[in-house]
C-alpha cells in the first residue's frame, strides 16, 4: 500500500495554523471526505475538544463538506468516544473529531470514524489523501449544497448511553475527585458521577481554549493526586483532553494507570468467565501485566503502540479486552473505540461488586520496575536506526538479556523518541535508560 502523507497513527495532527492544520487544508479535506465517504450524499457529524483553534477548523471542514453536498451535524465540545457512538446512533456516514488528544492547546488535528463508530481503515484514509490531490473536482450545484445543523441534545444522548452500557453502578456514599483536563469531558463526567450518587469534587472543568491538558488531566496526574488527598476522597478519575484515556488515583494518592486498569478488568472478567480470547497490550505494557495475565492461564498479545493496533490485534485474535498504560483501553463488547468514561464506570462496577477499594483491587498486580524517558528529537525511525543509537540499544538489550526488556520507538504523535527499560533492579533500569536516552540526544544533535 502507498504510504500516507497526512494521516498518522491517530489521524492528522500538528501545530494549529501550520500546514496541514490550517483552514485552507481543512476546507479541501472536508470536500475530499464528503466525496470519498458519501459521494456528495454524506451525513457527517463533527465534534471537537475545547482548543481555541477548534472553531477555525470546524468552520472550514463544515464549508468543505456542504460544498460537495454533504449534510453536517455539529455536536460542539464532545469526547472522542461520544462522537463515535453518536455517529452510529444518528446513522451518520462518518464522524469527525477535531482534537489533538493529550497534546497542548497549540496543537490540533482530526480523527475520523466510520458509520459503525470505528476508526477508518488505512485504505479509506489513503483514498481521502488521493482525493485531496484532485484540484479540479467540482462543487455541488446550488440545489444540492448540503445543510448544517446543531445537535442540541448530543451530551444527553451520550450520558444515556453511558448509563445503559454499565448499568447498576451506585456511587452513593462515595467521594470522588474528577479531573477533566479542561477538555471535552468537562460538562459530562462530573454530571454522570453526580447522577450516580457520588459527592463529586471536579477540577479541570473551566476550559478557556488555552488550558486544555495544562498541568492537569490524565497526562499530569499531580493535580488529581493533591485533590484526592486534600479532600480525603475515596478515589480520583482523570481524563485526557478528548476523553478517550482514563487514569485513576486511589485513596492513598497512588496512580492507577492503564496497566493497572487492564489487570483489574481482565482478572474480574476471567473470574466471571466472560474474558474471551487473549488480552492485548502494547510494546509499552509493563512485563508484570504479561506475567499476571499468564498466571490466569490467559494468552497475552503485544501490539504496536496505538489504539488502532490494539484494535487490529483484538480482531485478529478474537479478543475483547486490550489497552495501553496511558489509559487508552478497548472493551469491544461495550464500545467501538477507547472510551475513558465507560472504562472508569467498568472499573467502578468491579469495585462495587467485589466490595473492595481501588488500592486493594490493584494490589495483586506485581509490576516490574520500568523507566520511560521522552527525548525531544525529530527524525523518527531514521534517527533510531543510526549506528550510535543501535549500538547503545544492543548493549542495553545484552545487559538485560533474560531479565528485562528494552523498547526504543519514535512517538507517532509528537517529535519525541521514547526510551523504555524494564528490569528487576531499579538502579540498573534507570542507568540503562539514561545511557540510551543520551545516545538518542547525541544522534539528534549530530543530525541537526
Amino acid at each position: 500500500m502507498t504510504a500516507k502523507k497526512y494521516f498518522g497513527t491517530d489521524g492528522i495532527r500538528g501545530r494549529a495554523g501550520v500546514d496541514p492544520i490550517t483552514p485552507e487544508f481543512m476546507l479541501r479535506l472536508g470536500r475530499a471526505i464528503g466525496r470519498v465517504l458519501g459521494d456528495g450524499n454524506a451525513t457527517v457529524l463533527i465534534g471537537k475538544d475545547t482548543r481555541i483553534s477548534g472553531y477555525m477548523l470546524e468552520s472550514a471542514l463544515e464549508a468543505g463538506l456542504v460544498a460537495v453536498g454533504a449534510d453536517v451535524r455539529l455536536l460542539g465540545p464532545m469526547p472522542t468516544p461520544a462522537v463515535a457512538y453518536l455517529t452510529r446512533a444518528l446513522r451518520g456516514t462518518t464522524g469527525i473529531v477535531i482534537s489533538a488528544s493529550h497534546n497542548p492547546y497549540y496543537d490540533n488535528g482530526i480523527k475520523l470514524f466510520s458509520a459503525q463508530g470505528e476508526k477508518l481503515d488505512d485504505a479509506v484514509e489513503l483514498a481521502i489523501e488521493q482525493e485531496l490531490e484532485v484540484a479540479s473536482a467540482p462543487h455541488a450545484p446550488p440545489e444540492r449544497i448540503g445543510k448544517a445543523a446543531r445537535v442540541d441534545d448530543a451530551a444527553q444522548r451520550y450520558l444515556a448511553f453511558c448509563h445503559r452500557t454499565v448499568p447498576g453502578v451506585d456511587l452513593r456514599g462515595k467521594k470522588i475527585a474528577v479531573d477533566c483536563a479542561h477538555g471535552a469531558t468537562y460538562h459530562i463526567a462530573p454530571k454522570l458521577l453526580a447522577d450516580l450518587g457520588a459527592d463529586v469534587i471536579a477540577i479541570g472543568v473551566h476550559p478557556d481554549g488555552y488550558n486544555i491538558n495544562q498541568d492537569c488531566g490524565a497526562t499530569h496526574m499531580q493535580a488529581l493526586q493533591r485533590c484526592v488527598l486534600d479532600n480525603a476522597a475515596d478515589f480520583g478519575i482523570a481524563f485526557d483532553g478528548d476523553g478517550d484515556r482514563v487514569q485513576m488515583v486511589d485513596h492513598t494518592g497512588a496512580i492507577v494507570d492503564g496497566d493497572d486498569l487492564l489487570w483489574i478488568l481482565a482478572s474480574d472478567r476471567h473470574a466471571a468467565g466472560t474474558l474471551k480470547g487473549p488480552v492485548v497490550g502494547t510494546l509499552m505494557t509493563n512485563f508484570g501485566v504479561e506475567r499476571a495475565i499468564a498466571s490466569l492461564g490467559v494468552a497475552f498479545v503485544r501490539a504496536d503502540v496505538g489504539d488502532r493496533y490494539v484494535l487490529q490485534a483484538l480482531r485478529q485474535h478474537g479478543g475483547l479486552l486490550g489497552g495501553e498504560a496511558s489509559g487508552h483501553l478497548l472493551c469491544m463488547d461495550k464500545v467501538t473505540t477507547g472510551d475513558g468514561i465507560i472504562v472508569a464506570l467498568l472499573a467502578l462496577d468491579v469495585l462495587q461488586r467485589r466490595g473492595t477499594t481501588l488500592a486493594q483491587a490493584r494490589a495483586s498486580l506485581r509490576r516490574v520496575p520500568q523507566t520511560t524517558l521522552n527525548v525531544p528529537a525529530a527524525g523518527g525511525a531514521a534517527l533510531v536506526a543510526r549506528d550510535g543509537v543501535q549500538r547503545a540499544l544492543a548493549q542495553a538489550q545484552q545487559t538485560l538479556s533474560g531479565r528485562g526488556r528494552v523498547v526504543l520507538r519514535p512517538s507517532g504523535t509528537e517529535p519525541l523518541v521514547r526510551v523504555t527499560v524494564e528490569g528487576e533492579d531499579v538502579a540498573e533500569v534507570g542507568a540503562l535508560a539514561s545511557a540510551l536516552a543520551e545516545a538518542v540526544r547525541s544522534a539528534s544533535e549530530s543530525a541537526a
